[in-house]
């Protein structure tokens, strides 16, 4: 064993053991309990960053833990391979998505390798395989023959120069992206999921406070989200009825616009209605008025999505229309609003300025009336100007200024309500969904290909099973112009129609990649079955019990797969319901932000290692400034030149704030990296870099190195042995020092078997700390009790440590001889807290005299109050406070203190 610690080569050897032994390969094993730990794959953008670091590192302290207690665990990986971001790259260094792809695959999966992670790398899965992505399109024909999967068009964001379809996070104030053009708004067909046909047993399964839930492993602000995305509303929907005419004569939708309202309490106080852009009231109103069809074009640029649209500018356009009010007759006016979607719903809402916060910003804006109908005891007036939050508040309100509704609440002003106008045969009671179905057709070439086949006789035709998978050419290179597989005569040559035979052209939409990840941890558990989509690994595996990543999936990822779970389940595939029992959603790693703005107004980023805090008096941090020069857009900065200091953030390639994680490695080593990412922070929370802390962990590693190295120089083996071959240690004489070290010892170890069962890291690597500070202070070798008290500490110690920093923990469990009595650290049994260490054979008792400390006594464990009160007496401390008085009362608080009262 070396005498100086060097990372490098103790990683190394640890890693080529590893690999030897190929000691991450997992069967099924029914003689076991299974545990299964996943964090969501990543995409393979290039390089880790030290987020990943924070996840796997988090995926690998649970795995290699419940290994060594015993668990037959499963800790996969792959790569979300297909998406936007291959092709951007494609476009830029004019490769193809594939190359650009497989070649970071390869470069981040050899990261993962440094990082010395417990995966098994013969279930690696690449989604943008062939084998892999043949069983989207399978199980997509399934859907089909369903009724889960069908066709129907759907409202796209068009680049008119490029002629390319754009996701909406592509579309900058209304143009493309790439572009600049003005984005249209096309219909067009594509294939979608019903994912609303789970709905209620999507919410049921997580829903806080439902006796159905299952899902109670998962962090409640998770629940709500997935909760309030599926949106369950019980209200009325009803219609305003009216007399216009399309061109054909005919009433436009039979002389009935519907709306859908929770607040059917507040009928009364409708004082005018919004229609989306693209309803027919608004097309027809548009027809003959040059502004309101100018205006409907605008609504068309921008995004199409529920959350864009609510950070959006309410704007209007009065169509000059009315329609009927249900309960009064009285007119009421038409809108059409840039907030309301003509997918949600009947796409028209009723406008009740008084109570809803977004109508009454809109009614002041444009003027509009406002009438109130709801009143809350004990609050002031009403200000038609000023918004209250009292003014929505349905709970305590009760009706005024409605007829024969004035004084009811309002569950039963929604029964009285919806009473009229069913009676009206105008609505009724009626629940409805904020979620909708799953759009999966995307115009993109890196994707799934969707397995349909369009021929013009018999319209579009499912690929024959027999002819999966539909392979996507990997060999196309897009030139901004379009979906290259529309152009690729390759893609379509040969095709024929299954139904007639006739030459037809093949489907060139791909699968959203959501598709992708809905179901990749499944298909770990049968990585390589050729047959089926899931076998008998699925039933063993699932579900999954840890599932560890961002919450920035918390809603769309989460909620696509354990729809993806129920459709297979339906279709007989697996036998569960959820995929996912416990969920972890780990913090965002941050680092310090510095930036200035140059001469030109752009603004320009600095690296932290480039700069150094400006503090005031308090020590409070105002600014920053250089210590090295700069080159910048400006030219060259010297030191000292004043920047500025934007707080923390998300660690960002495009803000100089990121590290990477390779020269972290290279320069501390993993374990370092794996150390720092699992103390500085509890998991869940996020974690603000600290270079200063990082060195630190690297000085820690050292020295358990430093002191296993010691413990090599020193005539230990026969302790080793002893510790290692003996079931107890019942027969060991220990001393009072070596008793002293094995109850703090053991008494740490108790509250870390705690910590790794919550997954609190950070306290875990807090107690391996107090360990190797007790077995440096131990001095004590005079005899065998000590030393197999001072082995006994420090295999403790490297199996404590081992799940984080599993290279050091190798390394020395191997140099010091334990693996030759309890085998490689890989398996070695987690150690057991001896309750005989933390039976104390003396306690330390606070001393009072007349309240106040001063001092402490030793007695023993045994002692009684009699015993107690003697050596309190005989303490030098409370004789010289005493000044010869004669003690009043002596108070004793078993196992704390003693209280003498003088």
């Amino acid at each position: 064993m070396q005498e100086k610690f060097n990372h490098i080569e103790v990683e190394r050897a640890a890693q080529d053991h590893w690999q030897a032994k190929d000691a991450y390969r997992v069967t099924e094993d029914g003689s076991k309990p299974k545990y299964y730990a996943c964090s969501m794959l990543p995409y393979p953008s290039g390089k880790l960053h030290m987020g990943h670091v924070r996840n796997y590192t988090i995926n690998d302290m649970l795995t290699r833990q419940l290994r060594m207690k015993g668990y037959n665990v499963l800790m996969p990986m792959g790569w979300d391979a297909f998406g936007l971001p291959a092709e951007n790259a494609a476009l830029k260094n004019k490769v193809p998505p594939a190359k650009w792809t497989y070649e970071n695959i390869a470069y981040m999966k050899k990261q993962m390798q440094a990082m010395g992670l417990a995966i098994d790398w013969s279930r690696e899965v690449a989604t943008c395989d062939p084998e892999y992505y043949k069983w989207n399109q399978w199980l997509f024909l399934k859907m089909l023959e369903k009724g889960i999967a069908y066709r129907k068009t759907q409202v796209v964001n068009w680049d008119p120069v490029d002629q390319t379809v754009l996701a909406n996070e592509q579309v900058i104030d209304g143009r493309g992206w790439r572009t600049g053009a003005l984005v249209e708004k096309r219909e067009i067909p594509g294939y979608y999921l019903a994912i609303t046909n789970y709905a209620q047993e999507l919410l049921d399964h997580v829903q806080v406070g439902n006796e159905k839930a299952t899902l109670n492993g998962w962090p409640d602000k998770v629940r709500l989200m997935q909760e309030n995305w599926i949106g369950k509303s019980a209200g009325v929907r009803f219609a305003f009825t009216h007399d216009i005419k399309g061109t054909d004569g005919q009433l436009i939708q039979d002389g009935k616009m519907y709306v859908f309202t929770t607040r059917a309490d507040t009928i009364m106080g409708v004082t005018f209605c919004a229609v989306a852009p693209e309803h027919p009231l608004a097309l027809h109103a548009a027809a003959d008025k040059p502004e309101l069809a100018a205006f409907i074009e605008e609504c068309k640029k921008g995004g199409t999505t529920e959350a864009e649209l609510a950070v959006k500018e309410k704007e209007g356009k009065p169509t000059g229309l009315f329609v009927t009010h249900p309960i009064t007759g009285a007119q009421v006016e038409v809108w059409i609003g840039n907030y309301v979607l003509m997918s949600y719903g009947d796409g028209a809402v009723m406008g009740v300025p008084a109570h809803d916060e977004r109508d009454f910003a809109f009614a002041n804006k444009y003027g509009l009336p406002i009438k109130q109908v709801v009143a809350v005891e004990g609050q002031a007036a009403y200000d038609d100007k000023q918004w209250s939050d009292w003014y929505g508040d349905k709970e305590r309100g009760v009706l005024i200024n409605s007829g024969d509704l004035d004084g009811l609440n309002h569950k039963d002003a929604v029964q009285a309500v919806a009473k009229i106008v069913g009676d009206k045969g105008l609505g009724e009671l009626k629940t409805t969904w904020r979620l909708r179905d799953w759009g999966i057709s995307r115009q993109r070439y890196w994707g799934t290909p969707i397995p349909i086949i369009h021929c013009a006789d018999c319209g579009p035709q499912p690929v024959p099973e027999k002819d999966l998978p539909v392979v996507l050419p990997q060999d196309l290179v897009p030139d901004g112009s379009g979906n290259p597989l529309v152009k690729s005569e390759a893609f379509h040559a040969g095709v024929v129609c299954p139904c007639c035979g006739k030459s037809a052209r093949r489907e060139t939409d791909t699968m959203d990649t959501f598709v992708d990840s809905s179901w990749y941890f499944m298909r770990y558990c049968d990585a390589k079955n050729s047959e089926q989509m899931v076998a008998d690994g699925a039933d063993y595996w699932m579900p999954m019990d840890q599932y560890i990543g961002g919450v920035e999936h918390a809603i769309l990822h989460l909620l696509y797969a354990r729809f993806w779970t129920k459709v297979m389940r339906d279709l007989g595939l697996v036998k569960i319901d959820e995929p996912f029992t416990k969920l972890l959603t780990q913090g965002m790693v941050l680092n310090h932000i510095y930036s200035r703005r140059t001469a030109k107004g752009a603004k320009e980023y600095f690296w932290p290692k480039d700069v150094e805090h400006v503090f005031d008096d308090s020590g409070k941090i105002i600014g920053a400034k250089l210590k090295v020069e700069v080159d910048s857009a400006d030219g060259l900065l010297p030191v000292g030149t004043a920047i500025d200091y934007e707080g923390v953030g998300t660690m960002s390639k495009s803000k100089n704030n990121g590290v990477d994680p390779q020269d972290l490695i290279e320069k501390y080593g993993a374990d370092t990296a794996r150390l720092y990412t699992m103390f500085t922070s509890p998991p869940e929370l996020t974690l603000e870099w600290n270079d200063a802390a990082v060195e630190g962990s690297y000085r820690f590693l050292r020295r358990v190195y430093n002191f296993g190295a010691k413990l090599t120089g020193m005539d230990m083996a026969s302790a080793v042995q002893g510790v290692a071959g003996a079931k107890s240690l019942d027969d060991v004489e220990f001393g009072k020092a070596a008793k002293a070290l094995r109850l703090e010892i053991h008494n740490v170890l108790k509250q870390v078997e705690y910590d790794y069962s919550r997954m609190q890291y950070n306290t875990v690597v807090s107690g391996a700390m107090k360990m190797i500070n007790a077995l440096e202070d131990f001095k004590s070798l005079d005899d065998t009790g000590a030393k197999v008290a001072l082995i006994e500490g420090f295999g403790i110690l490297l199996r404590v440590l081992y799940p984080a920093t599993p290279h050091l923990a190798h390394v020395l469990w191997s140099e010091l001889g334990y693996a030759n009595h309890l085998g490689d650290l890989l398996d070695a049994p987690w150690p057991q807290v001896d309750p005989k260490a933390l039976v104390q054979d003396e306690i330390s008792l606070v001393l009072q005299v007349n309240g106040k400390l001063r001092g402490a006594i030793l007695v023993s464990a045994t002692a009684d109050k009699a015993a107690i009160e003697a050596a309190a007496l005989a303490n030098e401390e409370y004789q010289k406070f005493a000044e010869g008085r004669e003690p009043k009362k002596i108070i004793v608080v078993p196992g704390r203190l003693v209280n003498i009262v003088v």
